[in-house]
C-alpha cells in the first residue's frame, strides 16, 4: 500500500466576511466566502474548490481511461455545476453535475465510441474525490461524444 500525503496551509484575518489565503503547494489562492452567500467573493472559496477538485479528478481519470484503451480523442474539455442548497440557514452541497465534451478523431471506430461513453460513466464511479463525496454530494453526468469534422 502507498500512502500520499498532501498538506494544506491556512491564514485567516478576523471574522465571517474577511479574507484568508491557503498555500497547499501548486494551489496557492486568497480565499473568502461568496457574494452568493453574502460573503466579499475575494479569491475562491470552499464551493468552488469542491467543484473544481471533483471536475479535476473526473476528467484526468477519463482521460487517462481513454489513453489506456487506445481511444483516439481528439479534444477533451468540461463544464461543472456545483449546487447549493440553503434551507433555514443550513448550507448544503446538494448536487455536482459533470458536461465532459469530448471529440473523437474521424478514423475511432463504432466500437471505440461506445466505449468512449461507457468510460464517461466509469470515470465518475473511478474518480476518488466522487467516491469521497458519494452518499453525501449527488452526482450527474450530461456528456456530450462527437467525431471531429
Amino acid at each position: 500500500m502507498t500512502l500520499h500525503h498532501f498538506h494544506l496551509e491556512g491564514k485567516w484575518q478576523g471574522g465571517r466576511n474577511s479574507e484568508g489565503y491557503i498555500n497547499a503547494g501548486n494551489l496557492q489562492t486568497k480565499i473568502s466566502i461568496p457574494p452568493e452567500m453574502d460573503g466579499p467573493g475575494i479569491g475562491t472559496n470552499p464551493d468552488e474548490m469542491l467543484l473544481g477538485a471533483a471536475a479535476t479528478c473526473y476528467i484526468i481519470s477519463l482521460a487517462a481511461m481513454l489513453e489506456r484503451a487506445e481511444v483516439p480523442v481528439n479534444t477533451m474539455s468540461i463544464t461543472s455545476e456545483g449546487m447549493v442548497d440553503v434551507t433555514n440557514g443550513i448550507f448544503t452541497y446538494e448536487k455536482i453535475i459533470h458536461r465532459p465534451h469530448v471529440t473523437l478523431k474521424k478514423e475511432a471506430t463504432e466500437q471505440q465510441i461506445r466505449l468512449t461513453n461507457k468510460l464517461i460513466e466509469k470515470a465518475e464511479e473511478s474518480c476518488m474525490i466522487s467516491r469521497a463525496i458519494k452518499g453525501n454530494v449527488q452526482l450527474g453526468l450530461e456528456p456530450t461524444v462527437q467525431i471531429e469534422k
